[in-house]
């Protein structure tokens, strides 16, 4: 199968008056992250692992931070905007695997949430998604969110490699029948006949 994988990261400093956004949630956190948009550092990093893995560029090329269209934009536009690239360009999310580094809020208790939530955006299974989360000990960025993200992405079959593996089972049979045919006519062997698909005996 036709796989590849993308990498996206993003990175926000903590910002006062404004909600914080994480992985489409607004959590109840004093302060929230700067950015042109919602500041979403999980959907942000998500959205660029999947243009990567399909080589179409970053947000940035679709969604320039000067812009005044994206003021404030819920990231799950962007997030959309990725998914579409993937499915033009032939593949689906096999799965996704995301970091978060941040010293607050903790992500422990609400991980499942998130998890769930950026599963209904990307359309896939819960077990699909994967987040998890560090703190930037010793490294000075207390006051910054940032997360990593990583997607694995596999190749939809065309419709003809779809009717090739149905011919291919097709042929299986038929060998499967001249076999039983030989074995029949040369030794004497009965031909195999599928089970029933009940016993009439049992019927009452």
């Amino acid at each position: 199968m036709d796989t590849r994988i993308g990498f996206g990261y993003d990175s926000h400093e903590f910002k006062s008056g404004v909600p914080l956004r994480l992985g489409g949630l607004t959590l109840d956190h004093p302060e929230g992250l700067a950015g042109h948009s919602d500041g979403d550092v999980l959907l942000h990093a998500v959205t660029d692992a999947l243009l990567g893995a399909v080589a179409a560029g970053d947000i940035g090329s679709f969604f320039p931070p000067g812009d005044p269209r994206w003021k404030g934009a819920d990231s799950a536009i962007f997030l959309n905007l990725a998914m579409e690239e993937l499915q033009n360009a032939g593949y689906r999310i096999a799965n996704v695997d995301a970091t978060l580094i941040l010293k607050a809020p903790k992500i422990a208790p609400i991980a499942a949430e998130l998890r769930a939530r950026v599963a209904d955006l990307l359309n896939v299974e819960i077990g699909q998604v994967s987040i998890k989360a560090k703190t930037p000990e010793g490294l000075g960025l207390d006051h910054v969110a940032q997360c990593h993200a990583v997607a694995l992405v596999a190749r939809v079959p065309e419709p003809e490699e779809l009717k090739s593996m149905s011919a291919v089972i097709e042929s299986q049979r038929q060998l499967e029948d001249v076999v039983d045919d030989l074995l029949s006519s040369v030794h004497g062997v009965p031909k195999k006949r599928g089970a029933p698909v009940y016993d009439t005996e049992d019927i009452t």
